[in-house]
């Protein structure tokens, strides 16, 4: 029902970002991934593609996937189904102006959603995409050398990892996707978005 890994016998990483598109990261974001040959998939916040529509169409057109992430970042456990919903609908039809796409891809803000809207989203033909390894590159208590330690650690075949393009990841990310991009890539790793 919740897709947190994909099984692999091949050397693939699917990277993901939460939260952008923002000016601050997304662009610098996109380089960096450029420089690697690294396809991602991008958990786009519906407010910040209607903000910065240049950069969601930069993400599309630098061959990566865009995906839902809410409207406003709503929290599943303090709304109701309706307006939660209506969030996810109104990025839904905003992402599509950009990329078509024939599945549906949809990551709950803080990795909150309850049984109730778990259904609801499937029967709209969500695929609901979570994660194995997370980067903690958004949380002040962890370092960017902690959480490039726990990247390497925990990342292996098949992993969903996520980082964010935001302005609160931003510093942390700055120092550590460029190493966790090389490090494996030496690997002989793929990094693909999510179809």
């Amino acid at each position: 029902m919740l897709r947190w890994s994909f099984s692999s016998s091949e050397k693939i990483i699917y990277l993901t970002f939460d939260d952008g598109p923002t000016s601050e990261i997304t662009e610098w974001t996109l380089q960096i991934l450029g420089k690697y040959h690294a396809k991602a998939t991008f958990f786009c916040i519906g407010k910040n593609v209607e903000k910065y529509p240049n950069i969601t169409e930069q993400i599309v057109t630098a061959g990566h996937r865009i995906a839902n992430h809410c409207f406003n970042h709503d929290n599943a456990w303090k709304s109701d189904a309706e307006t939660y919903l209506n969030s996810v609908e109104k990025t839904q039809y905003l992402l599509e102006c950009f990329q078509k796409n024939n599945t549906k891809l949809f990551r709950p803000p803080y990795g909150k959603l309850t049984y109730k809207k778990v259904k609801k989203l499937r029967q709209n033909n969500y695929q609901i995409i979570m994660w194995d390894v997370l980067s903690n590159d958004v949380q002040k208590k962890v370092s960017p050398k902690k959480s490039l330690q726990t990247l390497l650690k925990k990342t292996k075949n098949g992993s969903i990892v996520v980082f964010h393009d935001s302005i609160k990841g931003s510093a942390t990310l700055k120092e550590v996707l460029p190493e966790f991009l090389k490090y494996f890539s030496e690997l002989g790793y793929e990094f693909r978005g999510i179809e």
